[in-house]
C-alpha cells in the first residue's frame, strides 16, 4: 500500500510515518503551514523525510489559517493554555475544519501520484477535544472522497491509531525506535519543548505510561506529574458533586 503520510512533525505523526515505512511503502510525507504558532515542528517533519529517505512537500495554507481565528494555534492574542491535556484547557487550541482542509490537499496530491492510501495519526485521546479526529469523521470523510474521486483513483484513509491512546502511540514508538527527541509536541514553539502545555504534559505522561526513554529537553520536565494530580483531584471532586445532585 503506496502511503503518503500526513506528518506534522509531532510524536504521533512521526511514528505513523515510521509504522507506514516497516510495515508498507512510504511515499513521501506531507505537511502544512497554516500559520501556527509552533511553525517549527515542520522543521521536525523535515527532518523525519531525511532520516526516512523519502520526499517531503510543505503545503502553504497561511492564506487559509489567518481565516481561521479564535484558536490560540493560530491567534497570538489568545495563550496556549498550560496544565492536563483535558477539555476545559484545550478546547482553545481547536482550529476548526483544520483536518478536513488537510485531508482534502493530501487526498489529491494522492490520487495524482498514484498513491493508494493517506494516513493521519488522529489518536482515541483527542476525541473528545476535535470533532474531526473522531471515528464517525473518519468514516465520512472517506465516504466524501469516494465520491470526490470516484473514477479517478481509490485512496484510502489509514488511521491506525483512531481507537488507541496517546500511551499506545508511545509503545509503537519504541517499538519502531522513532527518536523521540527528534519530534515536536510543545504548541507554545520556543527554542525547547516548554513542558507545561497541554501537549506537552500529555507527551512527558505516554512516554512515562509507556517507559520510552525521552531524551527531549524540557524547560520545565516534571510539570507533568502535577498537571496528572490536579487533573484527578478535578475528576474526582466532580464526581462528587455529580454524585451529589
Amino acid at each position: 500500500m503506496k502511503t503518503i503520510v500526513v506528518c506534522s512533525g509531532g510524536l504521533d505523526s512521526v511514528t505513523l510515518a515510521y509504522k507506514v515505512a516497516a510495515e508498507h511503502k512510504l511515499h513521501s510525507l506531507i505537511s502544512f503551514d497554516y500559520g501556527q504558532r509552533h511553525k517549527k515542528e515542520l522543521d521536525f517533519a523535515a527532518r523525519a523525510a531525511r532520516n526516512l529517505g523519502v520526499k517531503h512537500h510543505i503545503v502553504d495554507l497561511t492564506p487559509v489559517g489567518a481565516l481561521l481565528t479564535g484558536s490560540s494555534l493560530t491567534s497570538d492574542d489568545i495563550d496556549v493554555p498550560d496544565g492536563h491535556y483535558a477539555e476545559e484547557t484545550m478546547r482553545i487550541t481547536v482550529v476548526p475544519n483544520r483536518n478536513a482542509i488537510m485531508l482534502a490537499v493530501a487526498f489529491g496530491a494522492a490520487a495524482s501520484a498514484g498513491a493508494d492510501a493517506v494516513a493521519a495519526a488522529v489518536h482515541g485521546g483527542d476525541h473528545f477535544i476535535y470533532p474531526d479526529c473522531r471515528p464517525d469523521f473518519i468514516k465520512s470523510f472517506q465516504t466524501m472522497q469516494d465520491h470526490a474521486l470516484e473514477g479517478v483513483k481509490d485512496v484510502k484513509l489509514y488511521t491506525p491509531f483512531v481507537n488507541v491512546s496517546k500511551a499506545d502511540i508511545a509503545l509503537e514508538a519504541g517499538r519502531l525506535g522513532v527518536p523521540v527527541d527528534l519530534t515536536w509536541s510543545c504548541y507554545k514553539g520556543g527554542e525547547t519543548h516548554c513542558g507545561r502545555c497541554g501537549t506537552c504534559v500529555e507527551r512527558r505522561e505516554a512516554l512515562e505510561l509507556a517507559r520510552v526513554k525521552d531524551l527531549t529537553v524540557y524547560v520545565d520536565r516534571d510539570y507533568w506529574k502535577q498537571a496528572r494530580a490536579d487533573h484527578m483531584a478535578r475528576k474526582f471532586a466532580k464526581g462528587e458533586n455529580d454524585a451529589a445532585e
